[in-house]
């Protein structure tokens, strides 16, 4: 067959089908140990959450939380799909998160705080501190700022103890709170605080980070100016302290608008604040997610469905025990660290760790060390932190006595060969792993395998969870069976508790969003004709496993045949000398779009020829000369956001002679012009306008 007549017959893949060449991994089977003492080891878990039991089998869920009202309705469904759970209950997430274990466990660490220098000591708090610093400092938000239920607070902190604290006095008063990851400008700050209604903003002078005593406050005054010119008046900025004992940002403090918390909390001590019942609809809190451009939209997450899928998938999925010692390294700006560092493990009483700052600061032995001295046996974390530690010490694991039970990845899908290294090397060959997807949307996990009951697959996340129904469609809303190869559409065919209530503000765009492709009938009060466009291209194999490909944004399309990144990148991590791999879309005359290929190599490798010839014939090899890439650049790094995701809109960029954009918000800024000199030569190219796809891809968080 010609090229034309290839390309030709590619053409005609619907839109939605990605072309998939992954082979089909083994599997590897729980330990026995783990097994008998799981949380979830009953097979017939899969029976009682069957669709013929849906939706009553998620009050098994919700029966792990404590009620002041029983529900009087699982799922309502008469404003689809605006779904209602648990409707005419009434509970506090703080209650559950805190107050109740007290009689058990109060004097049980609830939080042990890691500061990032290491001649700094961890600190742990107990269930009866953590109850008596969230009540305080709820008496302030109540007393001083003057906040009640409903109102919204927009919170931009780093990763100490007083974020969790922050939340959960919101959560005691019914406030809602919105989370801003420490990485993010002042801008994003401000533009959060505007679209949410915030008249509070709540910051930290300073913080940590890669060996640096960051000035976070400086922030602040951005994000108030930010927010008042979207005509939202910020009336108190609440300001904790690294250390109690000094002010570490050279920002003034505005008199009349900015309060130290520790000094306005003297009024405070010993306060105690009564949790407010709240609706199991009302919303907890809002989580912006948005690309490089447009509007932040915030996902709005009610407080039972929530709580209840939060601390259900914590128990059974990370297998949380009061006595485990569990340490999610994610950042609890993202969703992740709400529903896996905060709220689920916190309501099953979990001690949770929580670290300030890099992980490889100040070498990449630091989690090994840490988790040797807590005793964690827990581990969560992204693909993106294990290629990170894998690229900078990939025998540091066995230089360190500590013993994982379990170990989570999430965020995006892990390449088997990185996989393999996390099983082998980080568990020591003795950890199960649940390679879990989801999204901020969606609240919890939606498919990984059980860890006592399912065998792990390198690279697959596993069938859909308890109750959750996922089916893979094409563009034309139909199914893509199991076992054919083909990769399409992911979505979800029911409402399940932790899925988000709508867009703050835009209820119109949280259908069109998420809804509006697959809705068989748009009058229909019928759950079954609303699937979930999750816009993830994915693979349904024989097994029922799902092996997720990556946003269906970050597709490239040659001449006809749609590649998935995240196979091509895997392609070439199976190449011995490569730590990270990176592939971009140029515009092509013949062909349309074609990949170009940026790779790091691991440490004592230089760039050579037989490196760039290597990853092209290994490509060539495990998907086929279609995907042969235009270019290899090996590079010094990669553009990197400071929570360690690559930015491949600014290799993207760089590719394509199109303007990078603002990269001052990046871990490692001097790198892009680096590569840029490497890619297009000391000149500067005077840029050009690209299509919009070449200038949006790989949009970032």
């Amino acid at each position: 067959m010609s090229d034309s007549q290839s390309a030709a017959k590619s053409a005609e893949t619907s839109e939605a089908q990605i072309a998939s060449h992954w082979k089909e991994e083994g599997y590897y089977r729980p330990p026995v140990t783990f097994i008998a003492q799981a949380n979830l080891a009953d097979p017939e878990i899969d029976d009682r959450f069957a669709e013929a039991n849906f939706p009553r089998c998620f009050e098994e869920y919700a029966e792990l939380l404590s009620w002041y009202e029983r529900w009087h309705t699982v799922l309502d469904t008469s404003d689809p799909p605006f779904w209602k759970w648990f409707v005419g209950g009434k509970l506090n997430a703080s209650y559950n998160c805190v107050d109740r274990h007290l009689a058990k466990y109060k004097n049980k660490a609830a939080i042990i705080f890691v500061p990032e220098p290491e001649d700094e000591e961890p600190v742990a708090m107990t269930y009866q501190e953590l109850y008596a610093r969230v009540n305080e400092f709820a008496a302030l938000l109540r007393d001083f700022a003057g906040l009640k239920a409903g109102d919204r607070v927009t919170i931009h902190m780093p990763m100490v103890a007083e974020l969790p604290i922050t939340m959960l006095a919101c959560a005691r008063l019914g406030v809602i709170h919105s989370v801003v990851f420490g990485g993010f400008s002042g801008e994003a700050c401000g533009l959060r605080a505007a679209d949410s209604g915030s008249r509070v903003l709540i910051y930290m002078d300073g913080y940590h980070r890669s060996g640096k005593l960051i000035d976070h406050k400086a922030s602040a005054e951005i994000a108030v100016d930010v927010a008042e010119k979207e005509g939202q008046k910020i009336d108190k900025v609440l300001v904790w302290k690294r250390y109690p004992e000094k002010y570490t940002s050279a920002t003034p403090m505005k008199e009349g608008r900015d309060f130290f918390v520790d000094e306005v909390l003297e009024k405070y001590r010993r306060a105690r604040v009564a949790p407010v019942p709240m609706d199991a609809e009302a919303p907890l809190f809002l989580m912006y997610t948005s690309g490089t451009t447009g509007k932040p939209k915030g996902c709005q997450h009610r407080t039972g469905g929530y709580l209840a899928y939060a601390a259900a998938t914590s128990k059974f999925i990370q297998d949380i025990h009061p006595e485990d010692v569990y340490w999610c390294m994610a950042d609890i700006g993202w969703i992740t660290g709400h529903s896996y560092i905060v709220y689920g493990p916190l309501a099953v009483a979990a001690t949770a760790v929580i670290y300030e700052g890099t992980p490889t600061f100040p070498d990449a032995g630091r989690p090994w060390r840490i988790a040797e001295r807590l005793d964690v046996n827990i581990f969560h974390t992204s693909p993106t932190a294990i290629r990170m530690l894998r690229k900078a010490g990939a025998d540091e694991p066995a230089k360190y006595r500590y013993r994982f039970k379990h170990m989570t990845t999430v965020g995006e899908p892990i390449e088997p060969e990185v996989w393999k290294w996390y099983y082998e090397v980080v568990g020591k060959g003795q950890a199960v792993i649940v390679d879990t997807w989801w999204q901020t949307e969606t609240g919890g996990f939606l498919c990984s395998t059980k860890p006592a009951l399912d065998p792990m697959k390198p690279g697959s996340a596993g069938p859909g969870m308890p109750g959750i129904y996922p089916v893979i469609l094409d563009e034309k809303g139909e199914v893509m069976s199991a076992g054919t190869g083909k990769a399409g559409n992911m979505c979800i065919r029911n409402p399940w508790p932790g899925i988000m209530q709508t867009i703050w503000g835009d209820r119109d765009r949280f259908t069109r969003q998420y809804y509006a492709k697959y809705c068989k009938d748009k009058s229909s009060k019928r759950w079954q004709d609303w699937p979930y466009f999750a816009g993830d291209g994915a693979v349904h194999a024989a097994d029922g496993y799902f092996r997720i490909l990556g946003r269906v944004d970050d597709v490239i399309n040659v001449a006809g045949h749609r590649l998935g990144t995240k196979e091509l990148e895997s392609a070439c991590l199976t190449v011995p000398e490569v730590a990270e791999a990176a592939v971009v879309p140029v515009a092509d005359d013949v062909k349309g779009r074609v990949p170009e290929i940026y790779v790091s190599l691991k440490p004592g490798y230089a760039p050579t020829k037989e490196i760039t010839d290597s990853i092209v014939g290994t490509i060539e090899l495990m998907i086929g000369k279609i995907a042969r890439p235009r270019k290899v650049h090996i590079v010094p790094d990669m553009p990197k956001t400071r929570s360690g995701k690559i930015m491949r809109r600014v290799l993207a960029a760089i590719s394509n002679t199109l303007d990078t954009g603002d990269i001052s918000t990046l871990a490692n800024p001097d790198v892009v012009e680096q590569i840029r000199q490497a890619v297009q030569g000391k000149e500067k190219v005077a840029t050009k306008e690209g299509p919009e796809d070449l200038k949006l891809f790989g949009k970032e968080e």
